[in-house]
């Protein structure tokens, strides 16, 4: 007699289903993208004067850069005191609620900072800040 051996063969493989697990990150990347706020950086470098009154400005979202030879920079690049208003009209189409930090440099003509700043201010922003170092080291 012959014996006869059966191999069962099971029809559903097992594993640890993931989908859950991604649909959780997926939404934790969107919350995080949606809370985030990007700021601009000027793209520069300045010394900044010192001062014993400065305060740290919270909402400093659009960043100028004043250099001591006269360069004007924003968004990591040098534009023209005159394109000013221009660059920060279409920053604040991303960002309507932020306010403009102008970082100029210790030894920058004052000339040129108060044209940025008059700049920014025609391009409609109300609060314009310019940027100091803390006397506290």
């Amino acid at each position: 007699m012959r014996m006869r051996r059966h191999h069962y063969q099971q029809d559903e493989e097992t594993g640890i289903d993931l989908t859950p697990m991604l649909d959780v990150v997926f939404i934790m990347l969107i919350f995080f993208i949606v809370t985030s706020s990007f700021i601009k950086e000027s793209g520069v470098e300045v010394q900044r004067p010192q001062a014993d009154t400065a305060s740290p400005q919270d909402k400093g979202n659009i960043l100028i850069a004043v250099t001591a030879d006269g360069q004007v920079w924003i968004d990591k690049k040098a534009v023209d005191v005159r394109s000013v208003r221009a660059h920060v009209e279409r920053l604040r189409v991303d960002q309507p609620e932020g306010v403009v930090v102008v970082q100029a440099d210790r030894d920058a003509r004052t000339g040129l900072v108060v044209q940025v700043m008059d700049q920014a201010r025609q391009a409609g922003v109300a609060d314009v800040a310019l940027a100091a170092g803390t006397g506290v080291q």
